[in-house]
């Protein structure tokens, strides 16, 4: 395989190709092709290593970065720390990294946190589309989710119940036009979440904790190019393109692919 340096024309680096971990999930290995296309761009050859734990591989030195959200990384290190606000939780999983590891810029317009979606009835009902509306209607809710996910306990003050489980999106979103549900738990970079539905806003302060993308590094290991290249990615990143890319790779596109075509509409550095 080829390695070139896309766009800003930096010649490759002639030292070994920089693995760059992720989960053997289509949503995982999206992220870190997008950090692998950045490297690529400012010409550290790199490529992505599938990994049923990329924290291990990092810690092993198996591979050199791994992305991930700062919510979900702070929940992995500290699970007790209630931070909810984005800067909050990167700082709170900065101060809780391993030895041996650093963090990357996070990025501020990229997320991929839990989301509370509602039929446009209800938003009527309640008359709000935000999450405080919510919380006003704590003791009426009827919550469901997607099997094996773990949405949040509580929003805020409400303590939340138990949520029906649903096999599929589809039968998620069902249940909730069917009113057997009245909020159906999604994220804000999914993109099976229905047009149809209203997501609740999440104002400031936030009532639900943040999940920004984040590269974590090992430290010492990375040339002041390389920190360079992986902190840029946050500077460009958005949630809309992250679910529109998401998009793509459900319909059946190459994740490295994607993301080389975004990073070409996307240069870095400018």
């Amino acid at each position: 395989m080829v390695l070139v340096a896309a766009g800003c024309g930096q010649r490759p680096d002639d030292g070994p190709v920089l693995g760059v971990g992720a989960q053997p999930d289509p949503e995982s290995v999206l992220l870190a092709n997008l950090y692998a296309a950045a490297l690529r761009y400012y010409g550290t050859p790199a490529e992505v290593v599938e990994l049923t734990d990329p924290l291990a591989g990092l810690d092993s030195g198996e591979v050199t970065v791994v992305p991930g959200y700062t919510g979900r990384l702070l929940r992995t290190f500290a699970p007790g720390i209630r931070a909810t606000g984005d800067e909050q939780v990167y700082k709170s999983m900065v101060g809780v990294l391993p030895e041996g590891v650093s963090a990357g810029d996070y990025a501020t317009a990229a997320e991929d946190k839990p989301a509370v979606a509602i039929t446009e009835a209800t938003a009527a009902k309640w008359d709000g589309r935000d999450l405080p509306a919510l919380v006003e209607h704590c003791a009426q809710l009827r919550p469901g989710a997607l099997r094996g996910v773990v949405p949040p306990t509580a929003v805020g003050k409400c303590e939340l119940p138990n949520s029906r489980e649903f096999a599929d999106d589809a039968a998620l979103f069902e249940a909730l036009r069917d009113d057997r549900i009245n909020l159906a738990w999604t994220t804000t970079a999914d993109p099976d979440a229905p047009d149809d539905v209203v997501v609740l806003t999440d104002r400031k302060p936030t009532l639900i904790r943040g999940q920004n993308v984040v590269p974590l590094y090992r430290r010492n290991e990375l040339t002041a190019r390389q920190v360079l290249a992986i902190n840029e990615v946050a500077g460009v990143l958005d949630t809309a393109a992250l679910k529109q890319m998401r998009q793509r790779v459900a319909d059946g596109a190459d994740p490295r692919s994607v993301a080389d075509e975004w990073l070409a509409e996307n240069p870095l550095g400018r």
